[in-house]
């Protein structure tokens, strides 16, 4: 066959794209539709530093809020100075608002602290990233991972406030802040001031009990069980359970001061050491006097009350004050110079510089007129002093000072003046030669041994010869009663004549009482019928048969 009487082959020009290409580009489109989907829809990208990573996996690892997830963790990597883990999450769209430059995050787990036991949930589930929501106004995407839940998460209601203290006792986040028993916040975060030495805590009072705190509000420390053994006697103070296993500290308005208006912002306050500090740190004014001691002044302490009559004037503000080129002090006699602080405000005067006036003229006329310090015992157990003052009938003319203090006179108590005339008769026990005394004595101790045993032979004698007398004589007294008790039994004895005699006698008796029957039925029925005898009255005393009518 020749390929010239083959057909030819007809061409023709195509008009129009194979239907075969819709199928990729219809899912062409539907791709870029799922990924501008996932675009539009997905949620911030954030990124949160920690220290460690413990627990976190990628896309494992949820972040929640309220127990509801609203993201996860999409990466993990080293900080570019290896100091920490960076976290990547997504989370889903809406929660922009939430992320907020005070936004808080940390990692929730199984946790044991002074708040209790937490995070239990997550011994099965895993760990999670829990999100707080902050109240700034600015936006973020970058934040400091907290390493330990926040004590009081953000948006709780109820104060903030700072509390100061440079004593000697220390709080941590997550002590509790009571009030009359009741834990009604905590403490937050601490930090300590290296220039002003004072260390600050960051507190926070739940509501309502915020209204609590006011202007005139003290705070002051109730960790444990504080036993106080002072001057003013021994006091045991304890807050709550809370308090007896860690620190603690409690507030109120101290007796006698007014309640003062609610605080409404974060204020400053200062931790006292007790509630007796609390309570006198109101008094602002003071005046300061010396009283000179020649006595010992052992159980006086810094802080001693000084009182007038029961009432509490002030306190004691130094035991030993030394003031240069003062000479005075060893003129006569070595005298210890105290430091006393009284408060007008006590008193009822104003605390203030005329307060302070007033004070130091009452005194000064009072101390002319007699005004003595003394110093007693207040706790007989701890041997604490405290300083009284009263009036005594020695008015002084020349007022004594001791550089710019005035001097209050002091006078022996009856305690100090009975102590000193013990140690007097001590002294004149022990110039008493009382070796001489001794061997007197042993020697009048033996000579007297001897005469006790010599009287104590002779009277062993006599009481022999005593007894044999008396057993000889009793035995004979004896067999003369015992003979006198058998003739009695034999007189009446049955077959005897007394024994027949006493059943005669009865006899004769019984007969009598018989035959006085009638007449005694008579004096019973009619007592008067032995006086008067009725006319026609037969002499047959028993009394008449009654007989019914017809039966006669």
């Amino acid at each position: 066959m020749e390929y010239d009487d083959l057909p030819e082959a007809e061409i023709k020009p195509i008009k129009s794209i194979s239907k075969v290409w819709l199928i990729p580009i219809v899912a062409l489109f539907i791709g870029a539709w799922m990924v501008y989907y996932a675009w539009s829809n997905q949620g911030p990208l954030i990124t949160i530093t920690f220290k460690e990573a413990e627990g976190l996996e990628v896309d494992s690892t949820k972040i929640k809020f309220r127990d509801l997830t609203i993201g996860k963790i999409v990466d993990l990597k080293l900080t570019d100075n290896f100091d920490g883990i960076e976290v990547a999450a997504r989370l889903n769209k809406g929660t922009e608002r939430l992320l907020t430059k005070d936004t808080k995050f940390w990692i929730v787990k199984p946790r044991i602290g002074k708040t209790g036991i937490s995070g239990l949930s997550t011994i099965f589930s895993g760990g999670y990233i829990e999100l707080s929501p902050g109240e700034d106004e600015d936006q973020a995407n970058e934040f400091i991972g907290l390493e330990t839940p926040p004590i009081t998460p953000i948006g709780t209601p109820g104060l903030h406030i700072t509390l100061n203290s440079d004593d000697e006792f220390a709080f941590s986040p997550g002590d509790p802040i009571i009030y009359k028993g009741l834990t009604v916040g905590t403490f937050e975060d601490v930090y300590f001031n290296f220039e002003e030495r004072v260390v600050y805590y960051n507190a926070f009072i739940n509501a309502p009990y915020h209204q609590l705190v006011t202007e005139n509000t003290r705070f002051w420390n109730v960790s444990g069980i504080k036993l106080d053994m002072s001057a003013d006697g021994i006091s045991m103070h304890v807050g709550n359970v809370e308090t007896l296993l860690t620190n603690g500290a409690t507030f109120g308005v101290p007796e006698g001061m007014p309640r003062g208006e609610p605080i409404t912002e974060r204020e400053y306050f200062t931790i006292y050491q007790s509630y007796e500090k609390a309570s006198i740190a109101r008094y602002k004014s003071y005046v300061d006097y010396v009283v000179m001691v020649s006595d010992s002044i052992r159980g006086l302490h810094k802080g001693a009350p000084v009182e007038y009559r029961g009432i509490k004037l002030g306190e004691v503000a130094s035991t030993n004050i030394h003031i240069p080129d003062h000479t005075r002090l060893l003129e006569d006699a070595i005298r210890i110079p105290v430091l006393v602080r009284l408060q007008p405000g006590r008193v009822g005067l104003p605390d203030n510089e005329v307060g302070q006036e007033n004070m130091r003229v009452q005194n000064l006329h009072w101390i002319k007129k007699g005004l003595k310090a003394t110093l007693r015992s207040g706790n007989l157990l701890t041997g604490s002093l405290f300083v009284e003052l009263q009036h005594f009938e020695e008015p002084v003319d020349n007022v004594e000072t001791y550089g710019e203090y005035t001097v209050i006179p002091i006078t022996e108590d009856s305690f100090s003046q009975i102590t000193k005339k013990a140690s007097v008769f001590m002294d004149s026990l022990n110039s008493m030669p009382l070796d001489e005394l001794s061997a007197d004595a042993r020697k009048l101790m033996t000579e007297l041994t001897e005469t006790v045993k010599s009287f104590k032979g002779t009277s062993d004698e006599i009481t022999k010869v005593v007894n044999d007398a008396n057993n000889d004589q009793i035995t004979e007294k004896i067999a003369e009663l015992l003979q006198q008790m058998t003739q009695l039994t034999a007189d009446f004895s049955e077959g005897s004549t007394t024994y027949e005699e006493l059943n005669n006698s009865l006899r004769v008796l019984q007969s009598t009482l018989h035959e006085l029957q009638p007449v005694l039925k008579q004096v019973k029925s009619k007592p008067n019928s032995l006086i008067f005898n009725s006319r026609g009255q037969e002499d047959n005393l028993e009394p008449k048969r009654y007989v019914e009518p017809g039966k006669e």
